[in-house]
């Protein structure tokens, strides 16, 4: 099994940021978001299971998942919510297993806005967090996706606090400067991952 990597990091942390950096390096970057949208493309079984139980009206007219419509019925539903997870988990789990194993480079990187709050932190054989004060994750949120700061500041309580975070990652790079400098602590990490890759042989 090749040696993971999980980074996470709360929302506006600068994950991607991170991740995008070590693809540049030729290392391959399993990202749970997009394994989470693909497992729900037409024609992939999970949708199948999801339309056989919420029924057409949370398809779009192109077939595909409407979002909206399905995020409306789980949150005012927490029963309905545990059946979607209960299609969609799994899905994701065995998608994300089936990439980290196909993956050819040295080490591997499992990316996860929820990795420590999920059982997947227990795929990573080490846990690196993109960490970063709470003023700058409202700065850089507010700016990207062009939304409230209230709003920022809702998605921020529900997720895992960051000192929390802090204590359970075993890496930690602070995340309050330039980009420059944030591949810098990156290129520190990625060589001491590549040495506990070859001892993990």
């Amino acid at each position: 099994m090749t040696f993971i990597v999980g980074v996470t990091g709360g929302i506006g942390s600068g994950k991607t940021a991170a991740t995008d950096y070590l693809a540049t390096l030729g290392i391959t970057v399993v990202d749970a978001d997009i394994v989470a949208r693909e497992v729900v493309e037409p024609g992939q079984p999970a949708l199948a299971s999801i339309v056989e139980h919420f029924g057409n009206a949370i398809l779009q007219p192109d077939g595909k998942l409407n979002r909206a419509a399905l995020r409306e019925i789980v949150f005012a539903d927490p029963s309905q919510r545990k059946v979607l997870e209960g299609i969609t988990h799994p899905a994701i789990s065995a998608a994300i297993m089936q990439q980290l194993h196909s993956a050819q480079s040295p080490y591997v990187v499992l990316a996860s806005p929820l990795l420590l709050e999920t059982p997947q932190h227990t795929l990573s054989h080490r846990v690196l967090l993109i960490d970063s004060p709470e003023h700058l994750q409202l700065e850089r949120t507010a700016a990207r996706d062009n939304v409230p700061a209230e709003q920022v500041k809702a998605i921020i309580k529900v997720q895992m606090p960051r000192a929390e975070k802090q204590q359970r990652a075993h890496d930690i790079i602070l995340n309050d400067g330039s980009l420059s400098a944030l591949h810098k602590a990156l290129d520190h990490y990625h060589l001491q991952y590549l040495e506990l890759a070859k001892k993990h042989e």
